[in-house]
Formats: C-alpha cells, structure tokens, sequence
C-alpha cells in the first residue's frame, strides 16, 4: 500500500475583530460666546486653535467599553487677539468589541472607536457655532493614528526625561 499522507491540519484563521456601536451622547458641552457678551460687532477673521484629547475605559459588561473624544475649540480674532469663542466639548461612544488581542485593544480604542464617532462631533461642533452666529466651523478630518502615535512619543520622551506622565 502506497504511503497515504494525512493532509496538514489547517490553521485556524483568527476571527476579524468585531466594533458594534452600542450608543453615543455627548457627556459634558460648553459653548461660551465672549464676542456677543462684550457686543463686539464687525467683520473678523477669526484663528481657531482646536485640541484634541482621547479617553477610553471599560465598562462593566465584557467586551464594552466607553471612549471620549474631548475638544477644545478657541477662536481669536487674528487681530487684536480678542477672544471670540470658547468650545468645549466631550462626546462618549459605547462600544462593543471583540476578537481583539489585548495587546492591541488600546490603539484599538483610541483610533478605531473615534473615527466612528467623528462625523457626528464634527456635525455638532458645526451646528453650535453656526447657532452662536458664527460660520458653521467644519472641522478638518483627525488623523487619530497620527496622533495616537504622537501621545506615544510624547510619553517616552517623558519617560526619558524623568517627568511624570500624564
């Protein structure tokens, strides 16, 4: 009888990573409009300065977790450097996740889960300054794995510094 080869067991390929949008609401707003409280009025050009911070956590039940998009959001007038508005803004999606390593769950949360909940910061954030009398302000698209990888320089270069990280 010939020699019957058994076929070479086959590796299981390892499930996709599953993100399910379990609900999203903005968790704390202030919008504080200085120009119309001082009765500035005129034609400026404004110059926006926009932060933005990253927070996740678990939740209680396996598999959820709670990620916030924070923005602060500060226009000046180019001349004069009279202060126009000041937005701040946190917005928390709820998030569902699955088949991911736990070495990975971080950036995982911190790019993945914000890119989701972007469109609807930038509506809001659009729909507040318009509804403050100002040009609806149209944020720029985030690259969150850009700055997830600056976070992480920022931390090891503290690290190496000696300064506690924040």
């Amino acid at each position: 009888m010939a020699d019957e080869k058994k076929p070479a067991a086959q590796p299981q390929p390892t499930p996709a990573p599953q993100l399910q949008v379990l609900g999203q609401f903005i968790r704390d707003m202030s919008f504080e409009n200085l120009a119309a409280q001082r009765g500035f009025a005129g034609n400026v050009q404004p110059d926006i300065q926009v932060q933005v911070n990253l927070d996740a956590r678990k939740r209680e039940q396996d598999g959820n977790y709670e990620v916030v998009l924070k923005l602060n959001i500060e226009s000046k007038a180019k001349e004069g450097d009279d202060k126009l508005f000041i937005l701040e803004l946190e917005y928390a999606g709820v998030f569902h996740v699955s088949n991911v390593p736990e070495d990975q769950m971080h950036p995982f949360l911190l790019i993945e889960c914000p890119r989701m909940i972007f469109p609807y910061v930038r509506r809001i954030v659009g729909d507040i300054t318009r509804d403050g009398g100002y040009p609806p302000l149209n944020l720029e698209n985030i690259d969150f794995l850009q700055l997830y990888r600056q976070e992480l320089q920022r931390r090891a270069d503290a690290e190496k510094g000696g300064k506690p990280v924040s």
